[in-house]
Order: structure tokens, then sequence, then C-alpha cells
């Protein structure tokens, strides 16, 4: 089998290993290194409660822009709400990270997940590092262990490949992401990573991220519940052999496209492995006045308990779909609005029910992949967000997390 692997792209390395963090025996130390510096772009949480390794990273990427030569993870803690001493722990994985991998310290990303509240133990994460960059590879099974150790709740791993002609050359991009839960994401999402070997200068990969996270890790929901730890970042090695991309133009438009692909599969993974969740659903917004209107109708269905729950049991209760629009805060015209089920079946149209068959609607809402349509009545923006259902299992996952 050919390898799809974030070690796929020319240029990159990858291990996980077993330190020993989680209190599962299951890989919990990660690590990513570039063959040479590449050009990078990062996108964070935008909780006001942020995880130290968010800090330590916001600084090294100056704002987004930047060079990357290593990404270090740790799962099963996550660094966050520990002061002074989370701070220095990230510096500290960054330095270890550095010496394991031959490269400077302020070139190495940090991320780590888990339960908030609790220090790092270095001793062991030390040991993992030092493991991880004796076991570097490129093989598909390299690229595997890397995404083992940065799970933690997540039920299967999350990959997406692609390739796209540049000039001559064929560019490889390859992601990986993991995450199910506490999962609202606000400028980036869980924690991801894309390797490439495109050529691409860091600003022009800023923007491109940053505009595709918008409308792909910006537009999925589990629970409500912003991240403190949420980064993706994009790492690409330049060694693919076109010209390197400095403008916006053709090139970069067929990269960006291929990036887009990347980040809406691996958004729509982690939807379908949301805790608990049995179904993806879709919540699509038209008839909006504007696109902040769109978002935040679709913001309110996605993440309304009574409308998740109705979806988790395939019960035809549609009304909670339409009054979650009507409280969002966008504008709504609610003799002109309309609600569907599916692709085509218009449950509620002008202010009334339109007389829908019940058992129709509700073998729809039973499907592993619901479509709830929206408009608003009011204009012609629209979006789509897409979440998945509350089930019993969500409440049990979350009810003894720390214990």
């Amino acid at each position: 089998m050919p390898n799809t692997t974030i070690t796929a792209p020319l240029g990159f390395l990858a291990a996980g290993v077993k330190a020993g963090i989680k209190p599962w025996d299951k890989p919990d130390v990660a690590l990513l290194v570039c063959e040479r510096p590449a050009a990078a772009a990062a996108v964070f949480t935008t909780n006001q409660v942020v995880a130290a390794p968010v800090i330590y990273d916001r600084s090294i990427l100056k704002g987004g822009r930047g060079k990357l030569e290593a990404v270090v993870v740790n799962s099963g803690n996550a660094n966050a709400c520990t002061g002074v001493r989370g701070i220095r722990d990230a510096r500290r994985m960054a330095d270890l990270a550095g010496e394991a991998t031959h490269c400077p310290a302020d070139l190495v990303l940090v991320s780590s997940t888990g339960v908030i509240g609790r220090p790092l133990p270095m001793a062991r994460i030390e040991h993992g590092i030092i493991d991880a960059a004796s076991a570097l590879g490129n093989s598909a099974e390299h690229g595997e262990s890397f995404v083992r150790g940065i799970m933690t709740t997540d039920t299967r791993m999350k990959t997406a490949f692609a390739t796209v002609k540049i000039g001559r050359a064929t560019v490889k991009i390859a992601g990986c992401i993991k995450g199910a839960g506490m999962l609202a994401p606000r400028m980036a999402t869980m924690l991801g990573y894309i390797t490439t070997d495109a050529a691409i200068s860091p600003a022009l990969l800023h923007a491109a991220l940053t505009d595709i996270a918008d409308v792909t890790f910006n537009s999925i929901t589990i629970d409500g519940h912003t991240s403190t730890n949420d980064t993706v970042a994009v790492l690409a090695s330049g060694l693919a052999g076109h010209p390197t991309i400095n403008a916006r133009g053709a090139a970069f438009a067929r990269f960006a496209a291929a990036l887009k692909d990347i980040c809406y599969s691996l958004g729509e993974q982690v939807v379908r492995d949301g805790e608990g969740a049995t179904k993806l659903v879709r919540v699509i917004i038209t008839g909006a006045a504007s696109a902040a209107d769109a978002k935040l109708a679709a913001r309110a269905i996605a993440e309304s308990p009574l409308a998740k729950a109705a979806l988790h049991g395939g019960d035809p209760n549609w009304g909670r779909f339409t009054s979650a629009a009507g409280y969002s805060g966008a504008k709504c015209n609610f003799d002109r609005m309309k609600c569907a089920i599916g692709k085509s079946l218009v449950i509620f149209r002008n202010g009334q029910p339109t007389g829908a068959a019940v058992d129709k609607v509700a073998k729809l809402m039973k499907s592993d992949t619901v479509d709830v349509t929206v408009d608003l009545g009011v204009g012609k923006a629209s979006t789509t967000m897409l979440t998945c259902d509350l089930s019993e299992e969500y409440v049990t996952i979350n009810a003894d997390y720390t214990t």
C-alpha cells in the first residue's frame, strides 16, 4: 500500500512512542521532523484561557508566520492552567526535541492534549522525546505511530491525503488530526498537523490556512466547548521541485484548493468520531441577512442539546431546529422561514407545518448522516456547519473523564 500519512510528502520523518503519560498503555509522545527548516503557519484557539504550549507557539511563530523544523506532542495531559511551571515545561519540551533532533528549539512547535490543570510528568516526557527521536522514520507505519501518539478519546485515526500538480511537479499534502470532544473551534480545532512538499512562502501559507480554517475547522462543533489547546499547523518542506509560490495566482489557487480538501476531510472525520456520536449532521442555513447571521443560526442549532438529543433518537421534533434559529440572534422572518430534513422534505414553511408525514421525517432522522436545512427568509447568505448527535455515551465519557 502506498504511504498516505504525514511522512508521505518529501522531507518528513515521524514517530510515536509510549512514555507512560496516559493512564492506559498507548503511545503518548509524538515527534514530527522536517529534514530542513520548513515554511510554516498555524492557527490557535481563541479561548482566553490558553494552554502553555499555545502561548509558547505563538511567540515562536510571530503571529502565525515563520518556519518550523519539528513538532513535539504529548497526549494525556493538556499542560493548561499550570502557571509559570507550565510555560517552563513547554519550553523544556522544545529544548528536548531540539536537542534530540539537532534543530534549534525556536523551530520546534509544542502541543499538549488531555486533562487540564495537572503539571506535566517531565521525566516521562523527556524519555519519550528521546525514544521518539531514535524511532523516527518516513514509512506509513511511522506516520501512523505519530497519529496514535496524539489521540485521547478518539476511537480511530483521522488522516487525509491529496496530490496536486504545480508546474511539472506532483505535490503531496497529508494531514492528521485528533479530537472527539471539548470541541467548538474558533480559529483552529483540536490538534492537527499537515505536511506538504510544496514550495510556498510562509506568508502565503498563513493566508491559505487562515482562510481555509474559517470554512472548514471553524464550521464544525461537537459540544460547543472551545478547548484551551486548539492548534492546527502546516509545514511545507519545499522539496517537490517547483518554483516557490510567492504570489496569489494559478499555482496558489491549486495548492489552496487541495489544502482545503484535506482540512474539510479531517474536520468531517472529527465530527463522525465525536464522543458518543452515532451520526453526522449537516446544519445548512440559507436565506440569511449576512454570513455572520448564517453562522449564528447554524451554531445555535448545531450546539442545542435538545436538537442533538432529538437527532440521536430520530425524533421528528423539528420545532427544535426552527426555534434554535429564532433565538440565535440572527435576523429571521417567521412568515417566510422554511425548514427541511434530508435533501428536500420540507416540513415547515411560511410560519406553519407543511403536513409532511411524520414517519418519513423520522426515517430520515434515523440515518447515519442527516441534513437539516433552515431558510431564515431574509436574505441570500448561507453556510453549513457539521455536528453530531448527543448520546448517553457522551455523558458517560465526560462524567468520568478524569477518574
